[in-house]
């Protein structure tokens, strides 16, 4: 009896330390690495980052919970971005509130985290398990705090945020694979005073986790915090519209927002955090609705192109080679879980339900990017488009990343890629470059050419693409190895 009762103690120690944020975790805390271009593990390793936008993780219960987890896992992704806190009356699956009386700075907490008991398993505690399982499958959790509409719209106040903020970072101090994401999907101009002090107050209260900010479509973290001591890597949110439907900003040229982000001083790593999402309809509004947004051939009721996984590959491979750290993957379907039971469509004309888009092609061909760029050394690599001879605009733009011994090189549409060989060639000395090419569609590499060069090479070498058809979705890769 006596061991009995002490193996009760234990299980309910072990419980209760896990709901305090006290259970060990083997996952190492990341970091940034000491060129500050990039994340690293504790020890050093390089960490590329490939996230998915799962920001209504709550609607999920336990077990779908380890399913999404699971499959994120076997697809080579490291990291799922979620909101804790989407709304101020927001309750999770089980029918748990988050807070009492939309007041951010009271969680509402109940001893115990039993979830067979619908009284212990508060909301928090289901948060504490997907963080954990998520700890599990090797999987960093980048958490935004409460959403930005909620702050904008005045419905938390400074002493509210500050006081909501000491509770998150004191629960999951101790949980090394929860990265921080302030903000969400709005301004840093939208109550700035805020976002600073709840930036300043996980600081102090999970000092060794990196702290980012989810910025408003087709803007960058950097525009407002990119010197603020709690900000450790800048992030971008490249949003979803068209060229058209952005005719006085950057459109779909992704790799425009990086690259103003790479050059800034003091360096600060960045990724792209939200492009458009595989299946949403572009520039996400109905045209019915959006004026502004109608083609010029729109009629009533027509409905909008969705993005598909070609588009979601340009702005990976333009995005990391133009120097991200890595890259986040969004679906319409997942980024709301859409479930059966839900009204139809969902949000932006979501018809797809979460389970059937978890293996959509276009999150399925995201491992090979991430598989590519950790086959080079990745600590070593940068962007260089002086290596392009026809960078070309639009889809028409070829974007290149290098180490030191080695070139990549993307092209959405195909055909030819005229590479400046002379900047290969260090102090004039001969170098032969053995080329291959990567298809980004399915990971196979196709062994390509031998080509000699050194400084005397004024003339650009062509390499053409496997399929030498010029066309959308024609995408390839060229490897650059020097031997």
């Amino acid at each position: 009896m006596k061991l009995k009762i002490f193996a009760a103690m234990a299980v309910a120690a072990l419980l209760s330390a896990c709901s305090s944020g006290e259970k060990k975790q083997e996952i190492q805390a990341l970091k940034v690495s000491e060129n500050q271009r990039f994340l690293v593990t504790a020890d050093g390793k390089p960490f590329m980052w490939l996230g998915d936008t799962g920001w209504l993780l709550s609607r999920l219960n336990r077990e779908q919970t380890e399913q999404y987890l699971e499959n994120r896992r076997q697809l080579g992704f490291n990291v799922v971005q979620t909101s804790v806190l989407h709304g101020l009356n927001v309750k999770n699956v089980y029918g748990r509130q988050a807070v009492e009386n939309a007041d951010a700075s009271k969680p509402i907490v109940t001893e115990g985290n039993n979830p067979a008991d619908s009284v212990q398993y508060d909301y928090w505690d289901h948060v504490d398990y997907a963080v954990d399982l998520a700890a599990e499958k090797g999987i960093y959790v980048a958490i935004v705090p409460v959403w930005g509409t909620n702050v904008k719209g005045g419905k938390v106040s400074r002493a509210q945020a500050a006081a909501y903020a000491k509770f998150l970072g004191e629960r999951y101090a101790n949980r090394n694979n929860v990265v921080w994401m302030n903000g969400g999907d709005v301004m840093g101009t939208d109550s700035t005073e805020t976002w600073n002090i709840i930036g300043n107050t996980l600081r102090q209260y999970a000092p060794n986790h990196l702290i980012t900010y989810h910025p408003f479509g087709r803007s960058r973290s950097s525009i407002w915090f990119h010197n603020a001591p709690w900000l450790d890597f800048n992030m971008v949110q490249s949003g979803h519209r068209t060229y058209e439907q952005d005719p006085n900003g950057i459109g779909q040229d992704t790799w425009k927002h990086i690259t103003t982000d790479y050059n800034m001083t003091p360096a600060k790593p960045t990724v792209d955090g939200e492009p458009s999402y595989e299946e949403i309809p572009q520039g996400l509004h109905d045209w019915d609705k959006r004026t502004d947004l109608r083609p010029k051939n729109y009629t009533k009721g027509m409905q909008q192109p969705l993005w598909k996984p070609a588009d979601v590959r340009r702005y990976a491979y333009w995005s990391v080679f133009a120097g991200a750290f890595g890259f986040t993957y969004g679906h319409t379907s997942i980024m709301q879980m859409l479930r059966p039971e839900d009204k139809k469509p969902g949000a932006y004309l979501a018809t797809t339900l979460w389970t059937d888009a978890l293996n959509a092609e276009g999150a399925s061909q995201m491992q090979y990017m991430k598989n590519l760029m950790l086959s080079r050394p990745f600590l070593e690599r940068v962007p260089d488009n002086s290596l392009v001879a026809n960078q070309g605009e639009k889809y028409d733009h070829i974007q290149a990343t290098r180490g030191e011994k080695y070139a990549f090189f993307y092209t959405y549409r195909g055909g030819e890629v005229k590479v400046n060989t002379d900047k290969l060639s260090k102090n004039g000395e001969q170098v032969k470059v053995k080329a291959s090419w990567f298809n980004p569609r399915n990971g196979e590499i196709t062994e390509g050419t031998q080509v000699v060069v050194d400084k005397n090479n004024n003339n650009a070498v062509t390499f053409v693409t496997p399929v030498p058809e010029v066309k959308d979705g024609n995408d390839w890769v060229l490897i650059l190895d020097m031997i």
